[in-house]
């Protein structure tokens, strides 16, 4: 079984990925360095891939639908997932898997940086 996990809302939230499990973020290739710092301080090192939309367009549907390609892509079987919009696009795409719906108001859904430590970046 490949295990997918989200990041913000499932990792940020205390989840801890099984060595084996696989990141598909909905965070653009822009946060890579401050993702990857801040996943280091918790002692995280899986294999992570960043949606490859700039950061001020992405939104949660097209998270979802880069999350949907990428899980089909590497063969993902069960998914960890907190939006609801995201999972029903993972879904479209991918009608078999296993998703693990994470139910929290612990992080924000919408597009917010964070910085290494995992703090919201106000940006001007």
């Amino acid at each position: 079984m490949k295990i997918g996990y989200d990041c913000d809302g499932v990792i940020t939230i205390g989840i801890v990925p099984r060595k084996d499990g696989i990141i598909i973020t909905g965070r653009s290739y822009e946060e890579e360095i401050e993702t990857k710092a801040y996943l280091n301080s918790l002692g995280i090192t899986n294999e992570i891939h960043f949606n490859p939309i700039p950061f001020s367009s992405k939104t949660r549907k097209s998270s979802g639908q880069w999350k949907a390609a990428k899980i089909k892509e590497l063969g993902i079987t069960r998914f960890i997932e907190d939006d609801e919009i995201q999972i029903t696009e993972i879904l479209a795409i991918n009608p078999d898997i296993e998703i693990v719906h994470v139910i929290s108001n612990l992080t924000e859904k919408e597009n917010v940086r964070r910085d290494e430590h995992g703090i919201e970046i106000q940006l001007k």
